[in-house]
């Protein structure tokens, strides 16, 4: 009745519209007693679901059972009917300050049980209203134990503390809170647009990091793609200079030895000829001679024999040396050919004097 009284004063009273709201929601919770109350005939039938409690000269009689029950008239008299059903009990909008000073309006929804008749009619003058106002009490008191930021993460274990305080309050009244839940919270709408900003914020935040993440992601693939390009150009590249060594190399290799070979063996044939001898003295000679015309030219340090300027002498030393290391051939030959060996005396005599000659 004073929410509809209240509601026909906004129609009527528009510029106190703020004060009647704020009165309609302060206004108590309707009592939801069944209309009218069962007359005793005698004869009486108990719906389920449902408690009567009986008083036989004005003092607590007994309870019925739902189904068919006797009394006696004029003596009896049904005091309370109570609804063993599940009650939905909407708990109006309140304020509410949280542990960070900040004001929030919340409502929610109450779901309670009448678990023993006796004390929800005895215990307390009207149960429901107790409980709603024991809601909001609680529900105060647990908002100011958190931030505003838990408010909306805790929701859960919000509404859990709210029904366990109501159960322990409520228990001597024979009422039952089965859950609690916040419908609604509404906040301010300047802590409204600073949320909105903070939110805002983080997911600014949240792309950054997502950009500088994919960023590092695709320049570590690029490092890992240019290590193994290099690792496998690396191996081709060995690869490669094992195949020419085993092949080309290898190949110029044997022709060197084979040329080499033949021209040891052209030059044993020249000198198996006549004056053979006489040519390779002659090859000695001139090459001692430009050995001494590089001397200084690649280091600074350089080894000469005493007598440098006798070239006659170097030349009879270098031929010295190549008539030791060939003496035992020229022994061969010397019993086989007695006439060739006197014949390529005189040659090689003459070469040395045309050396000398040139020379000086």
């Amino acid at each position: 009745r004073c929410q509809q009284l209240a509601s026909t004063l906004l129609h009527l009273l528009p510029q106190h519209s703020q004060q009647l709201k704020r009165a309609a929601r302060l206004a108590p919770a309707p009592c939801r007693w069944n209309s009218g109350l069962p007359m005793n005939i005698g004869v009486l039938f108990v719906p389920q679901q449902e408690a009567w409690v009986v008083e036989r000269m004005g003092k607590f009689h007994r309870i019925l059972e739902p189904g068919l029950n006797f009394l006696i008239p004029l003596l009896d008299r049904i005091r309370y009917v109570q609804s063993l059903k599940e009650i939905v009990i909407n708990v109006p909008e309140q304020s509410a300050v949280t542990l960070d000073n900040v004001t929030l309006q919340i409502d929610g929804v109450l779901y309670l049980r009448v678990m023993d008749p006796y004390k929800a009619s005895y215990g307390v003058e009207d149960p429901e209203y107790a409980v709603t106002q024991l809601a909001q009490t609680t529900m105060r008191s647990e908002l100011g134990k958190l931030s505003l930021d838990r408010v909306f993460r805790e929701r859960e274990s919000l509404n859990a503390s709210i029904v366990d305080a109501i159960n322990q309050a409520s228990d001597c009244w024979g009422i039952r809170c089965l859950r609690y839940e916040i419908k609604d919270i509404h906040v301010p709408p300047r802590v409204k647009e600073s949320m909105q900003m903070q939110v805002e914020a983080e997911r600014r935040k949240r792309a950054t990091v997502l950009e500088s993440e994919g960023t590092r992601e695709s320049a570590i693939n690029v490092a890992e793609g240019q290590k193994q390009a290099q690792i496998l150009a690396s191996e081709a590249e060995k690869a490669e200079q094992i195949n020419k060594a085993a092949g080309r190399e290898a190949n110029a290799m044997l022709v060197k030895a084979r040329a080499k070979a033949e021209a040891i063996q052209l030059l044993a044939a020249a000198l198996a000829q006549q004056h053979g001898n006489a040519a390779a003295s002659l090859s000695v000679a001139e090459q001692y001679v430009n050995a001494f015309s590089k001397i200084a030219k690649d280091s600074n340090t350089v080894l000469l024999p005493a007598n440098t300027g006798d070239v006659t002498n170097m030349v009879a030393q270098a031929l010295g040396i190549y008539t030791t290391l060939t003496k035992p051939q020229a022994v061969k030959t010397q019993d086989e050919m007695p006439q060739t060996h006197e014949n390529s005396q005189s040659p090689a005599t003459e070469v040395l004097k045309a050396e000398q000659g040139s020379s000086s």
